[in-house]
């Protein structure tokens, strides 16, 4: 049996989801403080490629230099505080400059140019790099923190950085991207992703294929949460036909091969994995009742490259069921506003919620 339980815990009050306060006090002390996903690698692929992340006030140059490592830089020139970059991704040519006085920086954030600062005695370019932002990239994905004393990535992702080493994640390119604005509070959108009580009511295609009953959980307490559902067609995955898009993954074999793993990476990221593809939910929390979400189909480079791959039925299966969790994400938002709202317990089919709110509450107390 599960040690995870929903004995006497209850939704979230109502602050949560529509303070003001509530959302300041989670940029300093969530967004501003964790490793936040970004996205793929393969993004960047080339030499000089970048693309830019934001949250809140910031704003952040990822980029590959010449040599093949990925940085990430503040976009913010170090002269009189102007954004340097205002397209979401593109290519330095060999260096990035700023529009306003030229000031131009190496890719590693080196000032390498000042225009006529050469006549102020006290000046020194070597002072004034581009403000570093830590980067870390695994699995083929890269996270940035915020912070000024960044927990080691490798320490705070611990449980997680061999863990899906068998579905052979570097290997994965985008083979398809959706970006959905819904009226939800950013919340909202993880605590539907953490149980599937709902899913007879609001998901009979995907319950179909996945019973609600056939999920059970590896990682059950702390910023890591979730685990393998069993699907029902033997060799099949979650698309429209049940059957795959393409080859298992990397080294799967035996049961991994017929089930899908659902993870939640506090504070921005939901990750399931299928036997024969990856999709990636990138949760960006926007306002107390609205979020973008960023949701990326992974495939193999190699399944891509054939001449009969089709990722359709694995799009149109998850695109339905996203607008699905969208839809009533937004009723529950309308609902939470409401002042006849007061929390109701959850259902021991819920007990991941509780342990997510759990995980939340502590970190926003700073109890962590």
């Amino acid at each position: 049996m599960p040690s995870r339980s929903a004995f006497d815990a209850k939704t979230l009050q109502r602050r949560y989801y529509v303070d003001q306060d509530v959302y300041e006090q989670e940029t300093e002390r969530i967004f501003f403080d964790r490793w936040l996903f970004v996205g793929r690698a393969s993004q960047i692929a080339d030499p000089g490629a970048y693309m830019l992340f934001e949250v809140e006030s910031e704003s952040i140059i990822v980029l590959r230099d010449h040599e093949g490592s990925i940085h990430a830089h503040h976009n913010v020139c170090r002269h009189r505080g102007t954004r340097l970059v205002t397209e979401s991704t593109g290519t330095f040519p060999k260096s990035i400059q700023c529009g306003y006085h030229a000031w131009t920086y190496a890719l590693n954030g080196e000032l390498t140019g000042a225009p006529f600062m050469d006549e102020v005695e006290s000046f020194c370019k070597a002072n004034y790099p581009l403000l570093p932002v830590a980067v870390a990239e695994w699995e083929g994905c890269i996270f940035v923190n915020l912070s000024d004393d960044p927990k080691p990535f490798e320490e705070a992702f611990a449980p997680l950085i061999d863990k899906f080493n068998r579905w052979d994640l570097p290997r994965l390119r985008i083979a398809h991207r959706l970006v959905y604005d819904i009226a939800a509070n950013w919340k909202l959108v993880f605590q539907n992703y953490s149980e599937c009580y709902h899913c007879p009511a609001l998901h009979p295609a995907l319950n179909r294929l996945t019973p609600f009953r056939n999920a059970w959980n590896d990682l059950e307490e702390g910023p890591f949460l979730g685990g393998p559902m069993q699907m029902e067609i033997e060799g099949g995955s979650m698309t429209m036909t049940g059957q795959r898009c393409a080859a298992p993954l990397g080294g799967l074999e035996g049961e991994d091969l017929n089930r899908v793993q659902y993870y939640t990476i506090f504070p921005n990221l939901l990750l399931s994995l299928h036997p024969d593809y990856v999709l990636t939910h990138r949760i960006d929390r926007l306002a107390t009742d609205r979020t973008r979400i960023v949701c990326d189909w992974l495939f193999d480079i190699d399944a891509m490259a054939a001449p009969d791959f089709d990722p359709q039925p694995a799009i149109e299966f998850w695109n339905m069921t996203n607008e699905q969790d969208w839809m009533v994400s937004k009723l529950s938002q309308q609902g939470i506003t409401s002042r006849a709202y007061t929390p109701g317990p959850y259902a021991e089919l819920e007990s991941m919620i509780a342990a997510w709110d759990r995980e939340y509450l502590q970190v926003l107390e700073g109890r962590d």
